[in-house]
């Protein structure tokens, strides 16, 4: 719940911001000049650009939650079975294990969206963020019944 009330607080102060600073292109443009006009456009691409993220962003959070909940449904999320430090942090060795494990299980079933789900799950345990949102992405589309680039 803490993450979802720290998302929205930060998109609502992103939105903030866009009007913002989308205002002040506006001012720039009603000043009529030639640099202003210039000037006050591209200000207005930067809000258009954030939101367009934001938005895109936003859109992958509420599907990976509701495959979340759709695996949860089925008993099929994955079980938290790391090995953690005295700290609380993950033992690398125990997620380089796991990550082993859910990739042998995504390559044995390379078009079922929960292997690549819970390989997801595994990427993000090993700290490694940006495969795990290309397999959360995959699990997505697989899910929804586009075809997947390999």
């Amino acid at each position: 719940m803490r993450a979802k009330l720290s998302y929205a607080i930060t998109a609502a102060v992103l939105v903030f911001y866009f009007v913002l600073v989308g205002s002040r292109g506006v001012m720039l443009i009603q000043s009529g000049t030639v640099i202003t006009v210039t000037f006050g456009v591209a200000v207005l691409i930067l809000p258009v650009i954030g939101l367009w993220f934001l938005w895109k962003n936003t859109q992958f959070v509420r599907r990976a939650n509701a495959l979340a909940a759709e695996l949860d449904a089925e008993g099929g999320l994955p079980v938290d079975e790391l090995k953690r430090t005295p700290g609380g942090r993950i033992d690398r060795d125990s997620a380089d294990e796991i990550f082993a494990k859910r990739k042998a299980e995504t390559e044995a079933a390379p078009d079922d969206w929960r292997s690549w789900f819970r390989l997801a799950v595994a990427y993000h345990d090993a700290r490694d963020t940006p495969r795990a949102r290309k397999a959360m992405q995959r699990a997505i589309a697989l899910h929804d019944g586009r075809t997947v680039e390999a």
